[in-house]
């Protein structure tokens, strides 16, 4: 199986090998399947702008036609140099064109595929997994000590220290996608730019909370009944290329915690206490809306919302052109019934 370990991705990413030239990256952090598909392109190509250069091809499109991809890897440029294709997987199966890759030995050409959350039966994985021309990279949440990585590469790039108790809290405001980290880390390093260290003060002052940034305002605002505010930040998730299964995943968790808060609450313990024992990173500015959620879901209600949601991820599969849809439907029911307390 040609799956890598965590460990032996960097070196991967820095040396890709030549004779795996289908890298599919994989998982529920985008941003960091962004991250890594870019490097890829940037040492695949002299110049990723140059559309002879850079191909990119849609996996829903291709799954009507999974010939596509292996005549556009095939094709011999008419002036010569480097060429790769960016692919962006749905939900619609495209692996043959992998398997026929695997006999074919595309020369001069990288195929980079990105894709969401992928289980081991997936048929993509499956193919990229035992291709001996593919590799499977997949793209988790930052560990604490990849955040700590993270954090050190960018603030000494901009010539800053950070004091600990800073370091604490700000490593608890990161990690839910790679790119939301890396972007509040430099809005961080401009604003504390001249001084020696980064204090407490200046992340309380500057940095939200990236662990969860695009989607826990959706989330949020559907488990507290606020139906426009599910509308606004929903459409505003579509505008940034959240793909839609990733709030229905985050809206998944989510409920899963307020059961289990809720449950809590049932044992006779207080409201405060029941959040904090269910969501034990919860970031304060969400306190309230959660502290709503709860109080106005009982147990019952919160497990139908779990396979009403799982029934929403099943459907948006199934139907990968009307994910979108899907989803915002089954995000608005929530809000409606949070409406009404029980």
């Amino acid at each position: 199986m040609t799956a890598l370990r965590n460990k032996d991705v960097a070196s991967f990413l820095a040396r890709p090998d030549p004779a795996r030239p289908v890298i599919l990256l994989y998982g529920p952090d985008a941003g960091l399947v962004r991250e890594r598909a870019d490097a890829l392109m940037a040492s695949a190509v002299d110049d990723p702008n140059d559309p002879f250069s850079l191909v990119r091809m849609d996996g829903d499109e291709l799954a009507a036609e999974p010939s596509l991809l292996v005549e556009e890897a095939m094709t011999v440029p008419l002036f010569g140099g480097r060429r790769a294709i960016r692919v962006r997987a749905g939900g619609k199966n495209f692996s043959s064109a992998i398997d026929t890759l695997a006999t074919m030995s595309p020369k001069d050409c990288r195929i980079v595929i990105e894709a969401g959350e992928l289980r081991a039966e997936a048929p993509l994985r499956k193919a990229c997994e035992r291709s001996k021309a593919a590799v499977a990279i997949a793209c988790y949440a930052d560990t604490q000590r990849d955040l700590a990585s993270l954090i050190d590469d960018e603030l000494r790039a901009a010539n800053l220290k950070i004091a600990s108790d800073a370091r604490a809290a700000l490593t608890a405001l990161l990690g839910g996608d790679r790119q939301a980290s890396r972007n509040e880390l430099r809005k961080l390093a401009l604003y504390a730019h001249g001084a020696r260290e980064i204090t407490l003060a200046d992340v309380a002052a500057i940095v939200t909370d990236a662990s969860g940034l695009s989607l826990d305002p959706i989330v949020d605002g559907a488990f507290a009944g606020r139906v426009a505010d599910v509308e606004t930040t929903f459409a505003k998730a579509m505008a940034a290329g959240i793909h839609p299964g990733q709030i229905i995943m985050a809206a998944q968790r989510h409920a899963a915690l307020l059961h289990k808060a809720r449950l809590f609450v049932d044992e006779g313990r207080s409201e405060s206490e029941a959040v904090k024992s269910g969501f034990p990173r919860l970031h304060f500015s969400r306190e309230e809306l959660v502290a709503t959620a709860l109080r106005n879901s009982g147990s019952d209600r919160l497990t139908k919302i779990i396979a009403q949601l799982a029934d929403a991820a099943l459907e948006m599969r199934k139907q990968s052109s009307l994910a979108a849809v899907i989803a915002q439907r089954a995000l608005l029911a929530v809000a409606v019934n949070a409406r009404r307390r029980g």
